[in-house]
């Protein structure tokens, strides 16, 4: 089978495509014909070599960690599922290899994908999704009347964050560019601003959560917005981000919040419940498996609502 590989950290022109064994299925994994493969910004993070300390420098590596895709082969242990039903997963958030045709997963790792959505969608979901949830469940209280500002909002987890706090009840401003705006709207914000034409930190309005996803409003800035007992959220730490955290929550009330993403089948399965509900799911490009160098190229340095995926089509 066909699968995207690097064998040293750096940026797109390192991926290459290798021939390697269709996985081995175990008594407790499960064979999925890939069908599509989100792009998220782990992805090229892990890859530049950003994240050694959690990723190791083991070569060579796969890329890839959400997906969607169809049983093959199931494992004398594994009942779940049977073949020929549509998925869609998560791998483990350091290691994935999600970019091939085929991969073995445990059934932890998969949901059935709704009926609703297409695969293209249900790839997009998982990653973004999970850390929409893991920010509300685990990092701040959510409930009726919070005061949310999302900085960054029309990529993929402003999507379901978006939409997840305006189901609890939450007053949400969102901070887009030009092209969000619609999105911004069409996700329910209570409040959209453009960025271009004004500066949030400038206002008078304050907050109870800061969710920053552009890495372009610190903490040093936001925490002029936020409330006395406030909570600003990172979404992509470093090594940096964690020693800084933990001096100022030593001091703060204003807690510096860091969201080091744990995938759970509690999380899929909520997931595939606002799917099923309707919930947006905006795949904004597609590119098809033989364009993977120009998809890596690209999405890093677009500005795409909502998410980018790969599909398997045109398998080279």
């Amino acid at each position: 089978m066909k699968k995207i590989i690097y064998s040293k950290f750096g940026d797109a022109e390192v991926l290459q495509i290798a021939e390697v064994p269709i996985p081995v299925v175990q008594a407790t994994t499960i064979l999925i014909k890939v069908k599509a493969v989100s792009i998220n910004p782990l992805d090229w993070k892990i890859r530049n070599g950003e994240m050694k300390i959690m990723s190791g420098s083991k070569f060579p590596k796969g890329i890839g960690i959400d997906f969607s895709g169809i049983v093959e082969e199931t494992g004398t242990a594994a009942t779940k599922y049977n073949k020929g039903d549509e998925v869609f997963g998560i791998l483990d958030v350091f290691k994935g290899e999600a970019l091939s045709e085929y991969l073995t997963v445990e059934e932890k790792d998969i949901a059935i994908k709704p009926r609703n959505i297409s695969f293209e969608q249900a790839a997009a979901m998982p990653v973004v999704g999970s850390a929409a949830l893991q920010i509300f469940k685990t990092l701040v209280s959510l409930k009726k009347g919070t005061e949310i500002l999302i900085n960054g909002a029309s990529g993929g987890i402003g999507m379901f964050a978006t939409q997840i706090a305006k189901m609890s009840g939450a007053i949400v401003t969102t901070v887009v560019g030009d092209s969000g705006i619609p999105a911004g709207k069409d996700w329910g914000a209570d409040f959209v601003v453009n960025y271009r034409n004004e500066d949030v930190l400038k206002g008078n309005k304050q907050y109870d959560v800061v969710i920053d996803l552009s890495g372009k409003m610190p903490f040093t800035k936001a925490k002029q917005i936020m409330k006395h007992s406030s909570a600003y959220i990172h979404t992509a730490p470093g090594p940096k981000e964690i020693i800084t955290s933990f001096f100022i929550n030593l001091f703060s009330s204003k807690k510096y919040k860091l969201l080091m993403l744990k995938p759970s089948p509690e999380y899929l399965a909520e997931l595939t419940g606002y799917a099923e509900d309707g919930i947006a799911i905006v795949v904004s490009k597609v590119y098809p498996f033989n364009l993977f160098k120009k998809a890596y190229t690209e999405v890093p340095n677009g500005k795409f609502i909502g998410k980018a995926v790969i599909t398997m089509d045109r398998v080279v």
